[in-house]
């Protein structure tokens, strides 16, 4: 069974960074990808960023150029250096696993861990 837990959200100011991190237990089906997602209060949860295990990364428009994700498969860990933070950042943010890409675009996997806060504050 595969687990998920995010850390290292907070709040910054705007400008500001962070580093989330998100640490996997379990196993992960080959050939997907691990990403991140947000949610923002009264807004759908939206990709952020993913992974796939030959390295490729891809980024929402939102945050390309701000961010970055890694990954470090000694400690099955996934990271999200946010740097350059607005308001509009502030979001619950979640970790995914399993993510494939389909015809309609990228498909989150069915692993999501329970979230870390991102607040940036004006």
């Amino acid at each position: 069974q595969v687990q998920l837990v995010e850390s290292g959200g907070g709040l910054v100011q705007t400008g500001g960074s962070l580093r989330l991190s998100c640490a996997a237990s379990g196993s992960i089906s080959s050939n997907t990808a691990m990403g991140w997602y947000r949610q923002a209060p009264g807004k759908q949860r939206e990709l952020v960023a993913t992974i796939e295990k030959t390295g490729r990364t891809r980024y929402a428009d939102s945050v390309k150029g701000r961010c970055t994700i890694s990954s470090d498969n000694g400690k099955n860990t996934v990271h999200l250096q946010m740097n350059s933070l607005k308001p509009d950042d502030t979001a619950v943010y979640y970790c995914n696993a399993g993510a494939r890409r389909s015809f309609v675009g990228i498909v989150p996997g069915d692993y999501w861990g329970q979230g870390t806060q991102v607040t940036v504050s004006s």
